[in-house]
């Protein structure tokens, strides 16, 4: 009988503490994981939600970069983190091509995580270095297969949007562009910038004001229609009939998260995109907004892995 009037008792007051807690969240700054390094397409995707969300939440969301292998390094401090509300993680394009082309990996991105909201999504654009002399796709597949493994491509880690970009476009143009990888989109699109590297396929957004400034030239983009940012720039897919490759930002929290706190961080992250600045500086770097529910994230990732390994096995990329 007292046993049971303790259980009682216990319920009676975690309930409110529980509803106290919620209620009082958040307590202090969070921390948004980020796998990819600064400059990079996730990483501009990233600063501009955390700065809406600062605003919505009355506490600042701080942009964490954890680039390399790929963006899996990113992901496994992510999913190892405490779930407490006050780490997020920005999945991105990498961890939808992950588990096709890597045969281990150290998380796992559908039961690690709860996914709350894709927050935008954008193309890539094959660009050259001046000095390269091609001015379209088809120029540049010809100069590839008379110069076989001469001309390189840098890309921002083997499994990252940028090198599937590469590789792919290699099988479907039968070419041997050799790839260069490094430490995330910043050092890649340093590389073409320099000279170092000859081709980028660089994410819209950190790559337009290059393309614009002349620094480096754009020949294709890998929507299948021409972008608004680069009207005169056709798909690579005019030349490589099929070539689709589109990059993809969401918004996740660590599996065992509490779910009121989950639903908190998914209902500022939705006020966050819903501000017309927010909305207005994706627009300006060629990104489309996409915010919706958990399940539709879930969903989009299961479509979006289901495609990449297809399309891994199907162009002869070797697993990792």
């Amino acid at each position: 009988m007292i046993h049971g009037r303790l259980v009682v008792t216990f319920i009676a007051c975690a309930l409110p503490a529980c509803a106290a807690h919620a209620q009082s969240y958040p307590a202090k700054p969070l921390r948004m994981i980020v796998a990819s390094s600064a400059g990079s397409n996730p990483d501009t995707v990233a600063r501009v939600l955390a700065q809406g969300m600062s605003q919505v939440m009355g506490q600042q969301v701080l942009v964490d970069d954890r680039a390399g292998a790929g963006g899996n390094i990113g992901a496994e401090i992510a999913a190892k983190a405490p779930p407490d509300g006050y780490t997020i993680f920005l999945s991105h394009t990498n961890h939808s091509i992950n588990a096709a082309l890597y045969r281990k990996l150290n998380y796992d991105l559908a039961n690690d995580f709860q996914p709350l909201t894709l927050v935008a999504t954008s193309a890539f654009v094959a660009t050259v270095h001046p000095s390269l002399p091609v001015k379209t796709i088809r120029e540049l597949i010809a100069l590839a297969r008379a110069r076989p493994g001469d001309i390189n491509f840098g890309h921002a880690g083997t499994g990252s949007g940028t090198y599937f970009s590469g590789e792919y476009f290699n099988r479907l143009a039968d070419v041997k562009l050799a790839p260069v990888g490094y430490a995330g989109g910043g050092p890649a699109l340093t590389s073409i910038l320099s000279g170092e590297t000859s081709v980028y396929f660089t994410p819209l957004a950190t790559g337009l004001s290059s393309i614009r400034a002349g620094r480096i030239r754009p020949l294709g983009v890998t929507a299948l229609k021409r972008v608004p940012e680069l009207p005169d720039v056709p798909p690579i897919a005019e030349t490589l009939p099929g070539f689709e490759v589109l990059s993809w930002a969401g918004l996740m929290v660590p599996l065992r998260t509490p779910k009121d706190i989950a639903a908190a961080v998914h209902k500022a992250a939705l006020a966050a995109l819903a501000r017309p600045e927010v909305k207005k500086r994706y627009d300006d770097l060629g990104f489309m907004v996409a915010p919706g529910q958990p399940e539709e994230m879930a969903a989009y990732i299961r479509h979006e892995s289901e495609k990449y390994a297809k399309l891994i096995k199907a162009a002869g990329i070797p697993q990792q």
